[in-house]
């Protein structure tokens, strides 16, 4: 199997990253590529992974999916509050309008709305919410998990940078599962 492809799975990204690099990594007209690193240049351009000829339209990949979804937030307790934070990776670049949400189940009391928070012409949003301390939507020993479908619009929206073009906001309950879970502590 080739280390790269022209389609928007998972497996079409470059091979020799590791998994976490896969979720930084995008595709473009040029092909596949990774944020620019290490020189403290926040303007610079992505590093060219693989270059993918005959690309044309935003990047000729397909429509921006989301590829991963992952935990930001290692550890919530429920004495001291804190912010819960979640990152969505898609495999191109997106733009955001308004505040999408992204939905976060508890496993014994109600879900948790996250709002959008940052990562407009990225492939990497995110998305949080503060819970003050003690209170009490968040209990010791509560689990917390992404499930199937977690992003909405909420009025707002997520289009493949540069184009008029809708980025898929639905994901398999696959990618939510490899995101973990958090369980808050006392």
């Amino acid at each position: 199997m080739g280390s790269w492809g022209a389609t928007d799975a998972d497996e079409s990204k470059p091979s020799f990253l590791t998994d976490v690099e896969k979720r930084k990594a995008y595709a473009t007209t040029k092909g596949w590529v990774y944020p620019a690193a290490g020189n403290d240049n926040a303007s610079a351009d992505a590093e060219v992974l693989v270059a993918i000829g005959g690309l044309s339209g935003s990047t000729g990949i397909n429509i921006a999916d989301i590829s991963s979804i992952s935990w930001t937030t290692t550890a919530y307790s429920r004495a001291a509050g804190g912010t819960l934070t979640v990152a969505v990776n898609y495999n191109e670049q997106v733009t955001v309008t308004g505040t999408p949400q992204l939905a976060v189940v508890n496993d014994s009391r109600a879900n948790h709305t996250l709002s959008y928070a940052s990562g407009t012409n990225t492939n990497r949003l995110t998305f949080t919410l503060v819970i003050a301390a003690g209170h009490s939507s968040l209990q010791a020993d509560d689990v917390l998990s992404i499930g199937a479908n977690a992003v909405s619009l909420n009025g707002g929206t997520i289009k493949e940078k540069g184009t008029n073009v809708n980025a898929t906001i639905t994901n398999v309950v696959g990618i939510g599962t490899a995101a973990g879970t958090l369980t808050a502590a006392a």
